[in-house]
């Protein structure tokens, strides 16, 4: 899989949010049979654990954690897509 993201990217606002989400939405219906967690179930585990885990994985890029980030809104976005329509 080509990750719709690199590591050095940033998305500074909603709109490149939302160009991520589509570019990552198209990256699955091409590719998402080759993604780890093909299931709901596998992405949302692999999303817990990888949030978890992600101190070391900007230490290991040599980024500051974006402690500033608006974790509330991201929580209230996947739970708007679950009855969202």
């Amino acid at each position: 899989m080509t990750s719709p993201l690199a590591p050095d990217d940033h998305i500074d606002d909603r709109e490149a949010f939302i160009a991520f989400l589509t570019r990552l939405r198209a990256d699955h219906a091409t590719n998402g049979q080759q993604w780890e967690n093909t299931t709901l179930d596998t992405f949302l585990e692999a999303l817990e654990a990888w949030i978890g885990s992600s101190p070391g994985w900007y230490r290991n890029f040599g980024h500051d954690l974006p402690f500033e980030g608006d974790w509330t809104f991201f929580a209230r976005a996947l739970t708007a897509a679950t009855v969202y329509e």
